[in-house]
């Protein structure tokens, strides 16, 4: 096995001040590469020079970038907090004579962020070096918040490295992770305040990891009942744990939370090291291996970010996470030990894959920074290590390791696909002497840079008369816009090259039969399209112009040629009967809505019973130009039209179920997995790390109801019914008909146990003693609470008892009557109904102004944030307020996912001779007149106009966007999420 180690020497760590320490000195060389200084010597010609002849100086150039801040990041309300570490409340809240209307990026955290940036680069721009460095922070109208740009000036070997410094010593990408806790474990409720040790941990872990830690009180939470599917609203008992900091501070701390709250419940901690590079082929596909691990030894295991690697910033007096360090908590030493024997078992029989790819390192900057979410998701789906070098390190590869082939090339593709979302383009000025405007100043420059970084969130260089843009595709559209928009850019002779980046197999799909589709858009359009062939998994796609609009249209045009596709699961039993004898039946399909379907079984996907989870990958793939992209669609609904009910639509479900919990259920393993087989679902919890609740059940669309209500089925629940104590309620309870035939009956019935306690310390308001009736049932049973209820208030009233509710009640939902309408009409016919009393129901009670009552007046009986003195008034009114609310059951294709190429390549062909991805596989049907007069571009002052096209070709109208997630071209749905969209006007799509 090669060791990631040994692989490569990363550069260290760049200061301000770098290359200072090694500036006179001739046999070696600094940090950087850069060559040494010497004094200046006359040239002779008796011999060799002693020294290199001084080199002409590098020509400066100028780079502005965003510096990714989070500036929308708000604290938290003031009225939730219960502790607060030291500063965090006057870091994270505005003070109280602060407007109502000032903005977020406001907050004194991101104001001193700022401030700690501009002293940086003034630092910078100060030092002996030749750099300059400048922060413009503005407020563009079509973005939300505060956007931070830094231009840099000087040689290009300095402004890399200074770029690097900045963005490794700056807190990026500021984020709030909150844990779930009960109160009983932080707080002694009987008192009403915190408990000493517990606040004293969370200010150690702020100062350790560099993070403002909250403790905030229960939250109101969405419940949804098990077949029925309706969402209950209710306050949530347990407290929470507020984190901010950076990615990999806030991750460090929230994992000793983690560790601190299974010491408090009594477990023991434990720990192990081993490689990074294998800690994700440890865990295995979607962590199966190490889930078995926790549920056959009731352990907890917690692994460290796999990421960590390629960010290199620490908040100043903090400690970093060892990356190496894995957590391990259980019952007691027996099982500590053998999930540490386990581990090691697994290590011992790897026999590891590794494979090196080439990523341009400004798309690796861009990853680094905007796609993490996507990269965690493709590690682990495949089971994968996937290492980047640090981040603006300027290195280009990027290692996969994998305990298979199949997987390393699977996240390779998924990878080289999530590439392809950013573009590059260079827009070059044409005979420099002959401009008809003078040059701009250097302070003009860099104005102009920061204007197009703020309106595009493109990174834009300007080096000796040319612009080079880097970024998402969205903004690097956004960008060029905006440069057509300058008087000295737009009144000159110049040259514009984009280049797109796509996958090789998709080569003859964009360009046609003999090139057709090219040649014509390059026809159309006034444009040269080249393709360059430059690595094993992808090619570029350059287009070059002479003007703005020629480049406008023919990038349109190409786009709207870029393959778009959709995905989905179909039973491989059901595939003969889709395709029909002689594929007749998916032909007629195919010609029809003009879209190529390819199926792919378990012997396409790497053989038969080799994972489980191979059973539920997308296994038929959708393709169509996206011009054609509405119809994908109108495809898969036919598809799924010839598939049994039971097995048609795959969706997915999230259940919400406590995170603690989850351990018990992972104990069950077998049960679940009956439920999976039964029900032909998948039940996937979250990591031990992501402190979770959120629990997705996959599969199809008409079994996923059932199985969701199954599995609720092994969680239990509880609601408790307080009333003031008599000598008529205790007679009823304490009977032998109330014991031997009620009980019995609400358990036969509804589904509810009913047990009797009394509680001293539970008093009414008059002081009287209570008695609390406590209902258990099971969250697929909740909504036959209110009905047990009702049964009981029936025996109450038949047995003449009439007991005073204090805490507990659940009101019938409001009848659906003309009282609202006749409220006018004065008649004694008409009974009015009384209002609901607002209750703490786990089930479906309506809440509106009593919850908003409750919040304002719960948290004002604190007197500050941190003071515990009223946490008892606190603890003694709490509500559970919820809300019955409508929800959509079936997801539909909105949960439909992608499955990387390699998994659904077949060697089937449809038709012989040809292969069928290297058109659409099917014509488009031609228009009769202009065949390009529907489609319809953005301008530069955003008006929507018609493409002038004076020769006839494939129809291209323009769609909108589909509501399906996978619609439109590959690995573009998230462009426009990449922060800034681009000005009002908006790029040109």
């Amino acid at each position: 096995m090669n060791k990631l180690a040994n692989m490569r020497h990363w550069p260290e760590r760049m200061s301000p001040n770098f290359g200072m320490s090694r500036a006179n000195n001739s046999n070696s060389n600094s940090s950087m590469g850069m060559p040494p200084i010497h004094p200046h010597q006359k040239v002779t010609a008796q011999g060799p020079l002693p020294l290199a002849a001084p080199q002409v100086p590098e020509a400066p150039i100028h780079y502005s970038f965003n510096v990714p801040f989070a500036s929308d990041l708000a604290g938290p309300d003031t009225e939730d907090i219960l502790h607060a570490t030291a500063d965090a409340v006057l870091r994270w809240t505005h003070p109280e004579d602060a407007p109502d209307d000032i903005p977020v990026y406001e907050l004194p955290v991101h104001a001193q962020n700022l401030a700690q940036l501009r002293k940086m680069c003034k630092e910078i721009t100060q030092s002996p070096l030749a750099i300059e460095a400048h922060v413009m922070s503005t407020t563009p109208k079509n973005v939300r918040g505060q956007v931070t740009t830094v231009c840099l000036s000087g040689t290009a070997e300095f402004v890399y490295k200074t770029r690097e410094t900045i963005l490794n010593d700056t807190p990026l990408s500021l984020r709030c992770t909150t844990v779930d806790v009960d109160g009983h474990l932080v707080a002694n409720l009987a008192e009403g305040v915190l408990k000493k040790d517990v606040t004293d941990f969370l200010d150690e872990v702020s100062v350790f990891c560099g993070v403002d830690i909250f403790l905030l009180g229960p939250k109101l939470t969405p419940v949804v009942d098990g077949l029925s599917g309706d969402v209950e609203v209710r306050r949530d008992q347990r407290w929470r744990v507020a984190i901010y900091g950076d990615i990999l501070a806030s991750e460090h701390a929230k994992c000793r939370v983690l560790v601190q709250i299974d010491r408090l419940l009594g477990r023991i901690v434990d720990a192990m090291i081993f490689e990074l590079s294998l800690h994700q082929l440890v865990c295995g596909r979607n962590r199966k291996n190490i889930k078995l691990i926790e549920s056959a030894t009731n352990t907890a295991i917690y692994f460290p970010p796999p990421f960590s690697q390629a960010y290199r910033y620490c908040p100043p007096n903090a400690t970093r996470r060892d990356p190496q360090e894995v957590f391990i908590t259980g019952e007691n030493p027996g099982a500590i030990e053998q999930a540490r024997f386990r581990v090691h078992e697994l290590l011992s029989r790897m026999r590891i894959f590794v494979k090196d790819v080439q990523i341009p390192s400004a798309k690796i900057d861009s990853i680094l920074l905007s796609r993490m979410d996507k990269v965690r998701k493709i590690i682990e789906a495949n089971g994968t290590f996937i290492m980047f070098p640090p981040l603006a390190s300027r290195q280009n590869t990027v290692r996969i390791q994998a305990l298979e082939n199949l997987h390393a090339e699977r996240s390779v593709r998924d990878l080289m696909a999530l590439v392809g979302q950013f573009y590059t383009a260079a827009w070059w000025i044409n005979q420099p002497d002959k401009l008809p405007l003078p040059l701009p100043s250097p302070n003009d420059i860099k104005t102009m840079l920061g204007d197009i970084c703020a309106n595009s969130d493109a990174d834009v260089s300007f080096d000796r008369l040319s612009f080079n843009i880097t970024g998402s595709d969205e903004a690097v559209k956004a960008a060029l816009m905006v440069i057509s928009q300058i008087k000295f850019v737009a009144l000159s002779a110049y040259q514009i090259r984009v280049k797109i980046e796509l996958a090789n197999e998709h080569k003859e799909f964009v360009s046609g039969k003999k090139n057709g589709k090219i040649n014509k858009i390059m026809g159309q359009s006034n444009v040269q399209i080249m393709f360059d062939n430059f690595g094993e998994y992808n090619f570029n796609i350059e287009v070059l112009a002479q003007t703005y609009d020629s480049m406008k249209q023919g990038l349109t045009l190409v786009e709207q040629e870029m393959p778009a596709s959709i995905s989905f699961h179909v039973p491989d039993q059901y595939h003969k009967r889709i395709i029909g004898i002689g594929g007749q039946h998916i032909q007629r399909i195919m010609k029809k809505h003009s879209v190529f379907v390819k199926f792919s079984n378990a012997m396409d996907r790497g053989g038969i019973g080799r994972e489980d989870e191979d059973s539920r990958v997308d296994n038929v793939i959708c393709r169509t130009p996206a011009r054609n992209a509405q119809n994908l669609e109108l495809v898969k609904s036919e598809i799924l039209e010839m598939v049994d009910r039971v097995d048609s639509e795959f969706t997915s479900q999230i259940v919400n179920v406590d995170r603690l919990y989850h351990r018990r259920l992972l104990a069950r393993l077998p049960d679940i997995e009956e439920l999976e087989k039964k029900w032909n679902c998948k039940i996937v919890f979250p990591s031990t790390e992501q402190a979770s609740d959120e629990v997705t059940v996959t599969g199809p669309q008409w079994q996923v109801p059932m199985c969701v209500d199954a599995f609720l089925g092994m969680v239990p629940d509880r609601h408790e019914v307080i009333m003031e104590r008599s000598s008529g309620l205790i007679k009823f309870l304490q009977s032998s008909d109330f014991v031997q035939n009620i009980v019995p009956k609400l358990k036969s019935q509804h589904e509810v146990e009913v047990t009797v306690h009394e509680n001293s310390d539970e008093r009414a308001e008059s002081g009287a003693p209570t008695v609390t009736i406590l209902w258990t049932f099971t969250r697929n049973n909740a909504g036959g609470l209110r009905d047990a209820m009702d049964f009981l208030q029936g025996q109450f009233a038949t047995s003449g008892v009439e007991p005073v509710l204090i805490k507990g009640a659940i009101p019938r939902p409001k009848s659906d009557t003309f009282e609202e309408s006749l409220q006018y009409f004065d008649s004694k016919l008409l009974q009015h109904a009384p209002a609901p009393v607002s209750t703490d129901s786990p089930t479906k009670p309506s809440f509106g102004d009593e919850v908003a009552r409750e919040r304002n007046t719960i948290f004002d009986r604190l007197r500050k944030p941190g003071s515990m003195s009223s946490i008892s008034s606190f603890l003694d009114r709490r509500k559970n307020s919820s809300h019955s609310a409508t929800n959509s059951f079936f997801k539909g294709s909105s949960n439909v996912s992608k499955s990387s190429l390699i998994s659904i390549e077949s060697t089937r062909s449809f038709n012989a001779g040809r292969d069928p991805w290297n058109d659409s596989g099917v014509n488009l049907p031609d228009d009769d007149n202009n065949p390009w007069s529907n489609t319809r571009v953005m301008t530069g002052n955003g008006t929507d106009q018609k493409l002038a096209v004076p020769q006839p070709g494939d129809a291209t109208p323009r769609h909108n966007a589909r509501q399906s997630a996978d619609s439109g071209r590959p690995s573009t749905s998230h462009s426009t999420n990449s922060g800034y969209p681009g000005p009002l006007s908006g790029p040109f799509r």
